[in-house]
């Protein structure tokens, strides 16, 4: 049957675009929902700002006029100048087991890059490494949390069968929340205080206590992620609608801001409680009530996942991550949390991985993007 490919042009065809993952990953337990109020926004130009430095193509795979597959195409012209690169990106891509349908796919998306002068197509990446990237290639067992992906083993498979290889892989991590600490911990905490009086760590009781350093605490991964790969800086656009996004589903105990001697912002760590089986039992539908599920979800879990965190450059080595790590697993603790996600980490990014370690994490999921000269 002949595969037609589609651009998005109605709001019939955005309609099917987003939900259509939905249909293919019927069935799937550890499939999670996205949240569709935030899914029309994140894939509508007039609202999602990222797309007005890219090159974009919103695509949808016909076969006999049902709707079989989706891809999003993109070209960052932004990142690709500032990191010398010539890279088109294919990302949020979904069949069924259908080989055809991805060649279908990933061919137009490829074709399209190189005609834009690109040499290079890598993938899954979305505008920046904040969106899911990137095919899960082990774990598949383990449940899907917020802003990563859940895909079917054959999705890797067809990306080597279309001559893909590796470009970077990432790990998570789940760190046991231990019932009683190491002594060592309490040491740590010695030292630090008394050879570092002038930096403190900030906690919190409640949002509006954290919501006025929001902005400082996003500059400052700003200045700290520029080596991160896929990572694009957060606009001051960027940083509102990512504070809206995520401010109600915070739990401002599992908030650590590093502050030093002029209230300066030096470090932080933000977590927040899974809400994996709240959006799947609202179906990713917060209205009318879907919201409560997620809320409810968000109270009851025993599990946290590890959003932000950074580093001033100028203070790293000084233990300012450890002792939030330390803080944070006290919270953890505290509320009833044991384990912590720590959603995803470059391979290569050593000195990140050393510290889930040296929490007692432990790699459980694999991701990898994937790349094909053009």
């Amino acid at each position: 049957m002949e595969i037609q490919i589609k651009e998005v042009q109605t709001k019939q065809d955005l309609h099917d675009f987003i939900y259509l993952p939905e249909k293919i990953h019927k069935g799937h337990k550890n499939w999670m929902h996205p949240i569709y109020m935030d899914d029309k926004t994140f894939f509508d130009p007039k609202t999602n700002k990222s797309f007005s430095y890219c090159d974009y193509k919103l695509l949808l795979a016909l076969k006999d006029n049902v709707v079989v597959g989706r891809c999003m195409g993109l070209i960052h012209h932004k990142y690709n100048a500032e990191h010398n690169e010539k890279s088109g990106r294919f990302s949020f891509i979904e069949t069924y087991n259908d080989q055809e349908v991805f060649h279908a796919l990933t061919d137009y998306v490829a074709k399209w890059s190189k005609e834009k002068g690109m040499d290079k197509l890598v993938g899954p990446l979305g505008f920046s490494d904040k969106d899911p990237q990137g095919f899960l290639y082990e774990g598949y067992d383990e449940v899907n949390v917020i802003a990563s992906n859940c895909n079917f083993p054959y999705m890797t498979e067809f990306c080597e069968k279309e001559g893909f290889t590796k470009k970077a892989d990432l790990v998570e991590y789940k760190i046991e929340v231990p019932d009683k600490f190491p002594a060592i911990y309490e040491k740590i905490a010695e030292r630090f205080n008394k050879n570092h009086q002038n930096i403190r760590i900030a906690e919190y009781k409640r949002k509006t206590q954290f919501r006025p350093i929001i902005k400082p605490v996003l500059t400052l991964i700003n200045e700290t992620f520029t080596d991160i790969y896929g990572f694009t800086p957060f606009s001051e656009k960027d940083m509102n609608d990512y504070a809206n996004r995520y401010i109600f589903l915070l739990d401002p105990h599992f908030i650590k801001v590093a502050l030093n001697e002029k209230d300066e912002v030096v470090g932080s760590i933000i977590a927040m409680p899974d809400i994996s089986k709240g959006v799947r039992e609202c179906r990713g539908r917060l209205l009318p009530f879907g919201f409560l599920n997620v809320l409810l979800a968000s109270r009851k879990t025993n599990r946290l996942v590890l959003l932000l965190g950074a580093i001033d450059p100028r203070y790293q080595g000084r233990g300012i991550d450890v002792i939030m790590g330390i803080k944070m697993l006290e919270s953890a603790k505290k509320y009833g949390k044991t384990v912590i996600d720590s959603h995803l980490e470059l391979e290569n990014n050593t000195r990140v991985r050393a510290e889930m370690e040296r929490m007692g994490g432990v790699v459980y999921k694999k991701y990898r993007i994937y790349q094909k000269d053009l």
